[in-house]
């Protein structure tokens, strides 16, 4: 997300930064090229002026022409105010109440249906018993579809044949207090534009419901239509924030930018990829520090505390002491590693991601996807001792794994060359050193 706004910005503060002082042509030169790049990033050109004048306000004064580091003060500025645009601080969601209603609403198509699962699946992780409720009675298979993806993620869903939305969400309610569940996630009927019809009929859920959040599913790849929808709602219902998806696959990123300070209403989460763990709180600091290039390490660091087996990360650990790392091991940390998303948002994630990304591109990628073919092809046995793997067990690999040999002995090489880069970090235990400081690995 992001990529193009980015990769201007970034470009731009770099020379801002080679520069050891700044005068005013400059402040106003840098300005010109963050309004073009914000508008090319799809940001509402309202948006754009309020916030290149906020910038110009604080840049085209004394709290930078005067700086001993013009350029780093311009950087804190652009943060602070792209900070501000997004809502300054993080939004929680307000489920004080027992049980607390969270609806879920929005036009057709935009992942209502499996962010209302998502959603319920990192409430689960969070301690919260939620239940889902199927108040779909017009889309074909949509509760089939929230029955589905409640079953993986292991949260009960309820759903009634052949009775109004109404109706179902009441018997929910019900259901859900006499089953001790403390969130109620109600999926409503989406609807391919807004109509007076789908309005009232939500309008009269909230009304017998009571929720506590009035959460709109708003697709990102739809840009400024996405600001438009979620202003349009806001003056219907009254949303208490918005729910993001499809941002992994918007590289310009304005919907973001725009929505909070054009329709009122905060972004809550954010859906990143199809898989159910794939919905992160929004930061509004973090983001900023993402489209800035700096990274967001604490969302990553959290990402992983979730995501990742610590037992299986304490046995690596082990493992690496006495130098037994095998390609058992190596595989089973790719994999581990998966989890936490494509390699592009791990980078996108790290500070300096824009020159990262252009670094690795897709490239890594598919050697990762490669490397990890060629191993499950393996049997256990190689992958414990690769020194058995001749000739004709390479020819078997390659052919199992669709690759062809010289592939297989450029992941053994590299294999090799990381074992013995480790047998040397090994070696300084003995010189009372941690092995693991070298590889960032202690605490």
């Amino acid at each position: 997300m992001f990529d193009s706004l980015t990769n201007k910005l970034t470009d731009l503060f770099s020379k801002l930064r080679g520069k050891g002082t700044l005068s005013e042509a400059d402040v106003m030169a840098g300005l010109r090229e963050i309004r073009l790049a914000l508008l090319e990033a799809d940001v509402h050109y309202g948006v754009v002026k309020e916030l290149t004048d906020r910038i110009r306000q604080r840049a085209v004064g004394e709290e930078v022409l005067g700086s001993l580091t013009p350029g780093q003060q311009v950087v804190k500025i652009v943060r602070d105010e792209l900070t501000a645009t997004m809502g300054g601080e993080r939004a929680p969601l307000d489920l004080s109440r027992s049980p607390a209603v969270v609806l879920m609403v929005g036009l057709q198509g935009s992942g209502k249906t499996t962010s209302a699962a998502k959603l319920a699946l990192r409430l689960k992780k969070d301690g919260r018993k939620p239940l889902l409720v199927a108040a779909d009675t017009y889309r074909p298979a949509a509760v089939d579809q929230l029955h589905t993806l409640g079953k993986d993620a292991d949260v009960p869903v309820f759903s009634l044949a052949n009775a109004k939305p109404v109706e179902i969400v009441l018997r929910g309610l019900s259901e859900a207090e006499s089953k001790l569940r403390d969130v109620v996630i109600v999926d409503t009927a989406g609807r391919l534009q807004i109509d007076e019809a789908m309005m009232a009929e939500v309008s009269e859920i909230a009304r017998v419901a009571s929720p506590s959040e009035i959460l709109l599913v708003a697709d990102a790849m739809t840009g400024q239509e996405a600001v438009n929808i979620a202003a349009a709602f806001h003056d219907q219902l009254g949303l208490t924030g918005v729910i993001l998806t499809k941002l992994d696959g918007d590289a310009r990123g304005g919907a973001a930018l725009s929505i909070r300070h054009l329709s009122g209403c905060p972004i809550k989460f954010v859906g990143t990829g199809e898989k159910l763990d794939g919905l992160e709180p929004f930061h509004p600091e973090r983001m900023a520090e993402r489209i800035l290039g700096m990274g967001d390490v604490l969302t990553l660091i959290e990402r992983a505390e979730q995501t990742l087996d610590q037992d299986k990360a304490a046995d690596m650990v082990e493992r690496l002491r006495k130098n037994q790392f095998t390609l058992q091991d190596f595989l089973e940390q790719l994999e581990e590693m998966q989890k936490l998303g494509p390699l592009s948002s791990i980078i996108d994630k790290l500070p300096g991601a824009a020159k990262l990304k252009r670094a690795a591109g897709t490239e890594n990628e598919n050697e990762t996807k490669q490397a990890m073919a060629i191993m499950r092809s393996m049997t256990l046995e190689e992958r414990l001792n690769p020194s058995i793997i001749g000739g004709s067990r390479k020819k078997r690999i390659a052919r199992g794994s669709g690759t062809q040999v010289r592939d297989v002995n450029r992941v053994l090489a590299r294999f090799s060359e990381a074992k013995r880069a480790l047998k040397m970090i090994g070696g300084r235990r003995n010189k009372g050193k941690n092995p693991l400081d070298a590889m960032g690995l202690s605490s």
